[in-house]
């Protein structure tokens, strides 16, 4: 018994040692593009037009950051930004909770009508000419600060996640509130929402970061009102090489494409991944408890 229980804990061990080395290999490949992006960024420019990267920066520069921050005036974008996503992100999460409370509701009767109504945008758009047009014409909202809320206000997506988290909630709490008085607005508010923490952290982080990384409309319809993104585009589309061929001493302050590139990718990565970590804890359960039901 004692060597048959030996072989057991020996086949266990290598089982581990091979998980672990297959673990190590997935962290490496998902940490290398990261890293390889980073090295670059910080890259000395010769070396990466000769292709010479790997995760350390051979010679180590900060010319790429400089050229991106000292060239261009990045303050009122990055407030732009900053201003869109925290007031798209709670205006959004809002907006999204009351939708999914109120297809959750048992008793309305046209709830599976909406559904389909909703799923079926995810599928068919008017297209973008239609939606210029809405915007621009019609609504009045070319270079108006709520052209950044109000057409994405609300995703598909958002509302079924959501609606799948409070159908599992117990029935019994909004009952209750319903026998002692309580209106839908109270429930909702009082009764929902302080149980719908995990799915609503979850919400959030995929409104913000669609926020934070937009560009596209406002290069469509707000180019008076400049993102961080967007001028990080422009200045990714304009990056040429400088350097001066009469001075060598100046190589150190030169700049390559895709070194710049690389910075905007980081520094337009980093808010993201500061935020991140404080939501990462609610983001499995809010993907996955509106998933199981009894």
């Amino acid at each position: 018994m004692a060597g048959k229980h030996t072989r057991i804990k020996s086949k266990d061990n290598i089982l581990d040692y091979i998980l672990f080395v297959i673990f190590i290999g997935i962290i490496i490949l998902t940490l290398y593009p990261f890293l390889n992006v980073l090295a670059i960024s910080f890259n000395d420019p010769i070396d990466t037009m000769r292709n010479i990267n790997f995760i350390f920066p051979r010679k180590f520069t900060l010319s790429n950051y400089i050229y991106v921050f000292t060239e261009n005036d990045l303050i009122r974008p990055f407030t732009m930004s900053l201003v869109r996503t925290v007031v798209g992100t709670l205006v959004g999460v809002l907006a999204t909770a009351m939708v999914a409370y109120v297809l959750s509701r048992r008793d309305f009767y046209f709830n599976k009508l909406f559904t389909v109504l909703f799923v079926i945008t995810m599928y068919v758009s008017g297209g973008l000419v239609p939606e210029y047009l809405l915007l621009t014409r019609t609504l009045k909202l070319g270079n108006n600060f709520l052209v950044y809320i109000l057409p994405g206000l609300i995703w598909v997506y958002n509302i079924i996640l959501m609606r799948s988290f409070i159908d599992g909630l117990p029935i019994a709490l909004q009952e209750a509130a319903r026998i002692d008085g309580a209106n839908d607005f109270t429930i909702w508010a009082r009764i929902v929402l302080p149980l719908c923490k995990p799915v609503l952290a979850t919400v959030a982080l995929f409104v913000a970061v669609g926020q934070w990384n937009s560009f596209m409309d406002t290069y469509l319809y707000a180019r008076d009102l400049p993102t961080l993104q967007y001028v990080l585009y422009e200045i990714m589309e304009k990056a040429t090489i400088k350097v001066d061929p009469h001075a060598a001493e100046q190589m150190k302050n030169a700049v390559s494409p895709l070194s710049v590139r690389m910075a905007i990718t980081i520094i337009a990565t980093v808010p993201i991944l500061i935020v991140y970590p404080f939501l990462q804890r609610y983001f499995v359960g809010g993907m996955t408890i509106g998933a199981v039901k009894d």
